[in-house]
């Protein structure tokens, strides 16, 4: 085994899975696409979105004020935009997309669709 795939054995091994909605027909009803909630596991404020092309997860705080980005909307491009000053974040990778705050990005946190539920890994 190389020294990469131990590194991601170990890492992959690290993630902790929390229960969010007991089905996807729950996470539909409570997410409306191209909207996002707010969801606490232990000290963590997520913000878990929904857009057509599935379920994101990613920090809740905006690198710029700290305003919620669960408060935003979600567009077409699988981004979160901040509701305070539109800095635009990719739901997929955390970086900043609108070419306002050069360096800046949020956390991505696993999403898992399972027959028991939607989970979040961190």
């Amino acid at each position: 085994m190389s020294f990469l795939n131990k590194l991601f054995k170990s890492d992959s091994s690290k993630i902790k899975w929390y229960k969010v909605f007991d089905s996807e027909a729950d996470a539909q009803k409570n997410i409306a696409v191209n909207k996002a909630v707010t969801v606490q596991i232990e000290e963590l404020k997520i913000c878990l979105a929904r857009t057509a092309s599935g379920y994101h997860a990613v920090d809740d705080n905006c690198p710029h004020l700290g305003m919620s980005l669960s408060r935003g909307v979600c567009n077409s491009f699988d981004e979160v935009v901040c509701p305070w000053h539109a800095w635009r974040f990719d739901l997929k990778k955390g970086h900043e997309t609108s070419g306002q705050g050069t360096g800046s990005g949020v956390k991505v946190y696993k999403v898992e669709m399972r027959d028991t539920g939607l989970y979040i890994g961190v």
